[in-house]
């Protein structure tokens, strides 16, 4: 008994150990590899766009709206917005189609040839997807067509987090309240944050064929399909979940010897319990842990009613109070909350049992 215990403790401490080592280096390679953010964005007649701090207090700008809770970036969470670097990739790239057409054909992109169609979708492939990013000078450099693309661009994001009467519906659809982001300042920043995630996503890493990211989030129109890798660790990944759970039935039905049921005790033990004075200054512990279940239910009631009114209540406009954003975060973390404090209780009341005496204090 003593060498099968051992032989299973050395096998889960080697599993372990490969588990952390694999988190540790992955996590380590994260960070290696992680998208440069340029110190300025120019145009190629040296016309400064965006720098580095733009794009930062850009990020702070998102995270204070809710962050991943509104949306995501990456692919990372999307639920009733929508991802924003992919979103923001396809308005800039039919932007600069339809400028490219309007420009030199003089009629919008639909009504072009298929053959000329496919030239300006290569000629924007190609110019999307080419790193310019000097990491010596830590400088991005675009070209003019593209800065006027991404301007255009901008101004949708400005007037969807601002008030623009227009853009009152798409709200709705994503549960963004009104005005989320009254400083216009700050909202130029937030432009800067999602310019920089989608050039991440489709500019190729220098020595490779793919963006930083891997081509994800999917976008066609600039190449953003699944690589060789992608494919193959997929499939892999799925091979691998369904031996291992071939293995765990086989072994369940042919190898596994069945334990015998255990003896039940002739009365409840806890009937003989004799309640101490920290046992019963529990129920103030109690009580929260309810109140935080009944909190939590309330505001994942709310959210969901807002994947339905957007910004409203039954007509009760409640995210001027209570956005999506801030119900959605809370029905998260108030979890988190009465779990701890539910496992906090428990031990507290066993503590007297398992230790034979009341705690000091």
């Amino acid at each position: 008994m003593n060498y099968n215990l051992k032989r299973r403790g050395l096998a889960l401490g080697a599993i372990l150990l490969g588990t952390f080592m694999l988190l540790g280096f992955y996590g380590r390679e994260v960070y290696r590899q992680a998208p440069p953010i340029p110190e300025r964005v120019v145009t190629s007649d040296g016309r400064t766009l965006m720098t580095k701090a733009d794009i930062l207090d850009g990020q702070q700008v998102w995270q204070s709206i809710g962050g991943q809770q509104v949306g995501s970036i990456w692919g990372h969470g999307a639920y009733q917005a929508p991802d924003w670097s992919a979103d923001w990739l396809h308005r800039e790239a039919i932007t600069l189609l339809h400028a490219w057409s309007t420009r030199e054909h003089g009629k919008p992109l639909a009504d072009l040839a298929p053959e000329v169609q496919a030239g300006l979708r290569e000629r924007l492939k190609q110019t999307m997807r080419t790193n310019t990013f000097d990491a010596s000078t830590g400088v991005l450099t675009i070209s003019a067509d593209r800065a006027a693309a991404m301007a255009e661009t901008a101004t949708h994001y400005e007037g969807l987090f601002g008030a623009e009467p227009t853009l009152e519906r798409l709200r709705d659809a994503y549960a963004i309240h009104t005005n989320a982001i009254p400083d216009a300042a700050r909202r130029d920043k937030l432009v800067s944050f999602f310019f920089w995630t989608a050039w991440a996503m489709m500019a190729e890493r220098p020595g490779t064929t793919a963006s930083y990211t891997n081509n994800w989030p999917h976008e066609p129109l600039v190449g953003n399909v699944p690589t060789t890798a992608n494919i193959v660790w997929s499939i892999l990944s799925i091979v691998l979940l369904l031996v291992g759970v071939g293995a765990l039935v086989w072994y369940s039905a042919f190898k596994k010897k069945e334990e015998e049921l255990p003896t039940p005790p002739a009365r409840d033990p806890f009937d003989g319990v004799a309640l101490t004075p920290s046992m019963r200054a529990l129920w103030k512990y109690c009580l929260v842990v309810i109140a935080l279940v009944l909190l939590q239910v309330l505001m994942g009631g709310l959210t969901a009613h807002y994947t339905v009114e957007g910004q409203a209540f039954y007509g009760i406009p409640l995210a001027k109070i209570l956005p999506y954003s801030v119900t959605r975060t809370w029905h998260m973390q108030l979890g988190v909350f009465w779990i701890a404090t539910a496992f906090l209780t428990a031990g507290l009341f066993l503590a007297p049992l398992v230790g034979g005496r009341e705690p000091k204090l």
